[in-house]
């Protein structure tokens, strides 16, 4: 079914996505399942982002009719292009306060401060998530502000790595759980971080981890707060086939400008053997050659042909079983409110 995207204002990406409706035209006879994407990520991802997490909701959703409202933050830094896409597709976070949703997805966005309390946008970031404890019947937290999250709650600080952790892993499903339901003993999720939230530490504040590796750690675990349930991933399963691929790119521009003095490592569990070569003939000349000019040769076009996308069905499901939570939500709380005068009689 369709996903609809409230306010009647359609980014274009999005308007040529499969799987989209207007607010107006879909699905008139059942209410849907609203969703607010809270989407704090750099104006160079803004779109992107929309469209992982509209393509991975497309996908997870079958027969549930879903809508979907863009909100952002204030005081996260923004150039003049980023801040007219907000104007023109969002809504403010003093909006999203006065509302209720039946589930919301928080994402992170890149960090400058190695305490995330000292960010600019952070007191509206912990004000948004106390609203989503009480307004909402559960709420996903991706990568940064899964750290954020357990940081605000539980003073959990997020510990540094010794690499960035980027590219797809296999994580290990630690328990039964509604939300890992049909997805067998393990799956992959594409993560990109440079921290780290661990499993004791979570442990021990009442956390349930739900999926782990012996060498990448916790990616997925979650904890009841009030009215809704706090779904953290530290990964991105809403990462579209060339995302890690991007980012990849990114990195090597950033070193090639020298604004990070070591060549990026690639992305684990991501490139297949074809890729590999010219991937390290392009290594030898950036190190060679650090110029800006130098990326003009980076084999792109090669590369972005052998990808294959191996963590979108496992992801698909979690989403699938998140969107089913949040629906028998939605069927218990009408019963539930058409009882309470009947139990006060």
């Amino acid at each position: 079914m369709p996903i609809a995207i409230e306010g009647g204002r359609v980014p274009a990406l999005l308007k040529l996505a499969k799987g989209f409706a207007s607010a107006q035209s879909a699905h008139p006879e059942t209410a849907p399942l609203r969703i607010a994407l809270v989407n704090n990520m750099p104006d160079a991802a803004l779109e992107d982002t929309e469209f992982q997490f509209f393509e991975l909701l497309s996908k997870a959703a079958g027969d549930l009719p879903v809508s979907l409202k863009f909100f952002s933050l204030p005081n996260l830094p923004r150039n003049e292009s980023g801040q007219k896409h907000l104007n023109n597709f969002y809504s403010s976070s003093a909006e999203l306060l006065g509302d209720t949703f039946d589930g919301a997805i928080i994402t992170g966005t890149e960090p400058r401060s190695p305490d995330l309390r000292e960010e600019p946008y952070w007191p509206a970031l912990v004000e948004v998530m106390r609203w989503a404890e009480h307004k909402t019947s559960s709420t996903v937290l991706s990568c940064l502000a899964a750290h954020a999250g357990v940081l605000a709650s539980d003073q959990i600080p997020r510990s540094p790595l010794a690499d960035k952790q980027f590219g797809v892993f296999e994580y290990q499903k630690m328990s039964a759980h509604p939300l890992t339901a049909g997805i067998g003993d393990t799956m992959r999720v594409a993560h990109s971080r440079w921290n780290e939230t661990k499993a004791g530490a979570l442990a021990a504040r009442g956390y349930e981890v739900l999926t782990q590796s012996p060498s990448a750690g916790v990616d997925l675990f979650v904890k009841q707060r009030n009215q809704s349930l706090f779904v953290h991933f530290q990964g991105h399963p809403e990462y579209s086939t060339k995302t890690l691929l991007k980012e990849f790119r990114r990195d090597i521009k950033r070193f090639l400008r020298h604004e990070r003095e070591t060549y990026p490592t690639q992305p684990h569990g991501y490139f297949d053997d074809a890729a590999t070569q010219p991937l390290e003939q392009f290594r030898a000349k950036a190190i060679a050659h650090r110029d800006e000019a130098t990326l003009a040769d980076f084999p792109e076009s090669v590369v972005a042909a052998t990808v294959p996308n191996t963590w979108q069905s496992t992801s698909a499901t979690v989403y699938r079983n998140w969107l089913q939570l949040l629906r028998s939500k939605k069927i218990e709380t009408p019963a539930a409110s058409a009882l309470t005068p009947a139990i006060r009689a």
